[in-house]
């Protein structure tokens, strides 16, 4: 039990496994609808499209967080304003936007020679350095996460599940869709200095894509992504720090370890309830039968 909690005692861990917690419950409440609206693809070029931002942010010693937001914002719109024209499909515009944003990054990283050691912390986070400030704005921007969430739910649904129900209803698909968009970057950017840019959608999606395996209704998708993304935290906190691994990978592959794990419950249960029953649902009167017909 020693080695189970020892590393907790740590200050910096602590800091590091409730900044990884507030992680997961925004990332619960983004990455439900992610996965509900089929949206992964977008999920993975919000998280890259960050670069060009964080990148011109630190060159000009500007804040990380600012330039994360901005450049987020502007990969969201592009994603909003390409994806009206009839011409272009929505994953032909994400696609262009993310690599267009991501060579952006690599070129603006390029131009300074002293990049490497950011870069790395960029892109892979340092949950371990956390400090408390941090702290405060993963709690702020799990109650925006939250007030959205709550306000938006009945258009989410709509559409996530038939977004022509949701216009008929008056639910206004595209503002929906917009304020959805701005939830995913919420997440993405409060996320992102804790597992860095390339594996925060290992927490915006995995824990979700497992609930969802299991969970009947949405809230239960999003508790659900909540308990397994703070198990995961746990988990990959504690194996990193007997293991002496990197951390957020440590935190986002036990994350998906999870997920599979689920995927493999959902297939033997499913090929169980699909066997036939080959017992007799009476085998007393089987029996009595059996002896009367002698």
């Amino acid at each position: 039990m020693e080695a189970l909690f020892d590393p907790f005692g740590v200050v910096f861990v602590q800091r590091a496994l409730w900044g990884g917690i507030l992680v997961s419950l925004v990332c619960a409440l983004a990455g439900t609808w992610v996965v509900l609206r089929g949206m992964a693809f977008l999920g993975d070029a919000m998280s890259h499209g960050m670069l060009p931002g964080v990148a011109l942010a630190s060159l000009l010693g500007q804040s990380l967080m600012l330039g994360a937001a901005l450049a987020a914002g502007a990969m969201a719109a592009g994603v909003t304003v390409l994806g009206r024209s009839s011409r272009l499909s929505q994953d032909t515009s994400i696609g262009l936007l993310f690599v267009g944003m991501l060579s952006v990054g690599v070129i603006i990283v390029s131009h300074s020679s002293s990049f490497a050691v950011d870069l790395t912390g960029l892109l892979f986070g340092d949950v371990l350095a956390v400090r408390e400030r941090d702290l405060v704005h993963l709690g702020l921007a799990l109650a925006a996460a939250l007030v959205v969430a709550l306000a938006g739910h009945r258009a989410f649904l709509a559409l996530a599940f038939d977004p022509r129900k949701a216009h008929t209803l008056g639910l206004a698909p595209r503002v929906a869709h917009g304020a959805l968009l701005g939830l995913v970057t919420l997440a993405v950017v409060a996320s992102f200095h804790v597992v860095g840019t390339l594996l925060v959608f290992g927490l915006l999606i995995a824990p979700p894509a497992a609930a969802a395996l299991w969970a009947r209704s949405v809230p239960a998708i999003m508790l659900g992504a909540a308990v397994l993304g703070g198990v995961s935290t746990f988990l990959g906190l504690l194996a990193s720090w007997h293991w002496e691994t990197a951390a957020g990978a440590t935190i986002t592959a036990v994350a998906t370890t999870l997920f599979f794990a689920s995927a493999c419950a959902s297939a033997v249960r499913s090929r169980l309830r699909a066997t036939p029953d080959t017992t007799p649902d009476h085998p007393v009167q089987t029996k009595e039968a059996t002896a009367h017909e002698t």
